[in-house]
């Protein structure tokens, strides 16, 4: 379909332009910051800060796969010439998958130069892709998106509603996140630490705040989030009626 490119291309461009801004300004950034806020400055977050809104675009992505069937109901259609929903549900995860992982990993990769490009032209630290921890940031990034993707897939086969799945997948991805620092004490290091979206973001930094899990975990709880979706997608798919 024509908006699956749009989305294609909007995430590319997400990627590589907010590395690009970040980028840039962060020499000014750098240069006023204290020495403490130095040692914490991370070159590889600064550069793929893209993935923050790239991980919404592939989860909408997933998402309207199916969720716009229902809402044309061409899903009876699709049923009809394919009794079997698991098999349905399989496809349609093979697909998604198969346009939102090359989509990611195009999208780390092209963030993380344009954005160390712009930090080495603006005087701030920056790496090279041969430096520790740059090829973990752009390759589980770019697993990290594709699993976004099928995040999206499981909300719309359980929510069905195009409006519903793509505010749910908002709120999910961006919302929660922004609002966690706002939260009471404990809670607030909770969903900080444990939240899949925020738990799995972990892997395109290089710095380690001890308040967050280290980014391998970080991304099992993701991973492991989208699998328990996953199955309880197939469990409701199978279930209802279409």
């Amino acid at each position: 379909m024509r908006s699956t490119l749009y989305v294609v291309l909007a995430t590319l461009a997400a990627g590589a332009g907010l590395g690009t801004l970040n980028g840039s300004s962060a020499g000014d950034e750098y240069a006023a910051m204290s020495a403490a806020d130095r040692l914490t400055f991370d070159p590889l977050a600064t550069s793929l800060k893209g993935v923050v809104l790239a991980q919404l675009t592939l989860a909408l992505l997933g998402g309207l796969a199916i969720a716009s069937e229902y809402g044309s109901r061409t899903i009876v259609s699709t049923l009809t010439a394919v009794p079997r929903r698991g098999r349905v549900l399989v496809a349609k995860a093979v697909v998604v998958l198969a346009i939102a992982l090359p989509t990611g990993l195009l999208t780390t990769l092209g963030g993380f130069l344009a954005g160390q490009a712009s930090l080495k032209s603006s005087g701030a630290p920056y790496v090279a892709l041969g430096d520790p921890g740059t090829w973990r940031a752009v390759l589980g990034g770019g697993l990290f998106l594709a699993l976004s993707a099928l995040l999206g897939l499981a909300a719309g086969t359980m929510i069905r509603s195009t409006t519903a799945t793509v505010t749910t997948l908002f709120v999910t991805t961006l919302v929660v996140p922004a609002l966690a620092p706002s939260l009471p004490g404990a809670l607030a290091d909770g969903v900080a630490k444990y939240w899949p979206p925020s738990a799995g973001g972990q892997i395109v930094t290089g710095y380690h705040d001890p308040g967050l899990l280290n980014p391998w975990p970080g991304f099992i709880v993701m991973a492991g989030c989208v699998t328990v979706l996953l199955a309880a997608a197939l469990f409701t798919f199978r279930r209802r009626d279409a």
